[in-house]
């Protein structure tokens, strides 16, 4: 099966009957798109199954907070998507930078468990994974595949982790601690930027079988997902904040493209409010930016390859952003002299720091990103730029330690504070920015063609068909057929009416 072949329509009813029969035995009920993109069309029914479910745990009640309007705690519902709107003061430009919190997802406090579930649940519901034979593989460089791990627990599947050895050691800590059977963490060379070794690895297992290579990357329910879902919830939280000024407008979309599916958001909102999409990436790799190479830190989005699953013809800006920034915030954020320094020097208003405590890595590059952006377009205040904090500080507290040891011999002072506050944010330029003009997107768009035509054997007339808005706009359509297939699936399990 090739990543063109995943359409709403059953391939092989036998699987899929062997789908049912697992979920069924299970009591699972699958959430539509719809429901996850907004929750308040989630019935009664389901909203009393969470009461007293541990949102950490591989319960099959926690799919239904597989979504961005989870509260704080993780155990309820709010009306707008957790966020921080970062001020002035911070920033240091005008624009208002509204950053979406993907901590508050259920199970790896990271919203891409939102995209493994858009990657899994097609396939079972159209009886292309059986749960009673297959493994599902996931390739990643760290949430992904965390994500992966629990949605297949929660589904009754097998789900192998596949991820380079260099991520951060809590990443491989959470894994050991879900995964059935140790050898479903595979460990592959290198860190962020090897993303082809882990290509390789999956080539490997695909060759045994019933090994399913669910790959983020070229999985277009990820792309899907993620315009129904993320692009909803980034809209909701513009929505709120234009009820308090009618004046403000959607101007950007900033996001790192790690495998392409957060940035589909960017679609959805460019359709509905004119929002232009600026890609962000690394500059210690600049594939987009100048077809580099090389190697960075920021953990999560990726390098070196072009995803199947980018819009690059609807995608406006490319900014380079370099680790150290984001490796400096973490610490300026975090550490107990960075956070005094804000407070005291800088007057940051002591709930709006805490809310830092919910921004990991790749966070920060999209907030160091926006400030570029803001800067570049010279925008003011009734602008708003959207980005999203993927996971949360937790999940780089031995990065950080590594990071402090290495640049700052294990101390982190008033001074050091200061001197990164003007670095990383007041001292940020629109530099390592180009605007797309449909040259460059042919060129970036190219680029695609060596890892997916060349190595992974994608025919060229697919390929080449993603230059087309209308191939994107028959995704976004399938929507309602989606929701229709998880229905009837539902249906045939019986599991809606044992809950």
């Amino acid at each position: 099966m090739t990543a063109f072949d995943l359409t709403p329509e059953v391939a092989d009813a036998n699987v899929r009957q062997n789908a049912v029969l697992r979920l069924r035995e299970l009591r699972v009920t699958l959430p539509t798109l719809s429901e996850l993109a907004d929750p308040a069309r989630i019935g009664q029914a389901q909203q009393v199954t969470l009461g007293g479910i541990d949102p950490d745990e591989p319960l099959a009640a926690n799919l239904w907070r597989v979504h961005w309007f989870n509260d704080e705690a993780r155990t309820g519902r709010d009306g707008i998507p957790g966020h921080i709107v970062l001020p002035e003061s911070v920033t240091g430009v005008k624009a208002k930078i509204a950053v979406a919190l993907g901590d508050r997802f259920p199970m790896i406090g990271a919203h891409k468990v939102l995209a493994a579930y858009g990657c899994l649940v097609p396939r079972l519901v159209t009886g292309r994974f059986d749960p009673q034979s297959d493994k599902a593989i996931w390739p990643s460089t760290g949430n992904y595949c965390r994500g992966g791990v629990a949605i297949s627990r929660t589904l009754g599947c097998r789900g192998v982790a596949v991820l380079p050895a260099g991520m951060s050691r809590e990443r491989f800590a959470w894994l050991e601690r879900w995964v059935r059977d140790p050898a479903d963490i595979i460990r592959t060379t290198g860190t962020e930027s090897n993303v082809k070794e882990i290509y390789d690895k999956c080539a490997e297992l695909e060759r045994t079988p019933h090994n399913v290579i669910v790959n983020q990357f070229s999985e277009f329910g990820n792309y899907l997902v993620h315009y129904a879902c993320t692009g909803r919830a980034l809209e909701a939280i513009y929505h709120h904040l234009l009820n308090r000024d009618p004046a403000l407008k959607l101007t950007a979309f900033v996001c790192a493209t790690g495998s392409a599916g957060t940035i589909g958001a960017g679609d959805y909102l460019k359709a509905r409010h004119g929002t232009r999409i600026a890609a962000v990436e690394a500059i210690e790799c600049p594939t987009m930016l100048c077809n580099g190479y090389g190697e960075h830190n920021i953990q999560g989005i990726g390098d070196k390859h072009l995803p199947l699953i980018h819009n690059v013809m609807n995608t406006d800006f490319v900014i380079g952003v370099s680790d150290r920034s984001s490796d400096s915030l973490n610490l300026l954020f975090n550490e107990n002299a960075g956070r005094d320094y804000l407070l005291r020097r800088r007057k940051i208003d002591p709930s709006l720091l805490r809310q830092f405590a919910h921004v990991g890595l790749s966070g920060y590059a999209n907030i160091v990103a926006a400030i570029k952006l803001a800067r570049h377009l010279e925008l003011g205040a009734d602008d708003v730029i959207a980005t999203v904090a993927t996971d949360g500080a937790p999940l780089y507290q031995s990065e950080r330690a590594n990071f402090l040891a290495r640049h700052y011999g294990g101390t982190f002072d008033d001074v050091n504070a200061g001197e990164v506050f003007g670095r990383d944010l007041d001292g940020i330029a629109d530099d390592h920015l180009i605007e797309l003009t449909h040259v460059d997107r042919r060129r970036v768009f190219n680029l695609g063609y060596y890892t997916w035509v060349e190595q992974q054997g994608v025919a060229l007339e697919d390929f080449d068909k993603r230059k087309n808005p209308s191939f994107w706009k028959g995704l976004q359509d399938t929507i309602p057929a989606w929701d229709e297939l998880i229905a009837r699936f539902n249906a045939d399990t019986g599991a809606k009416h044992a809950q």
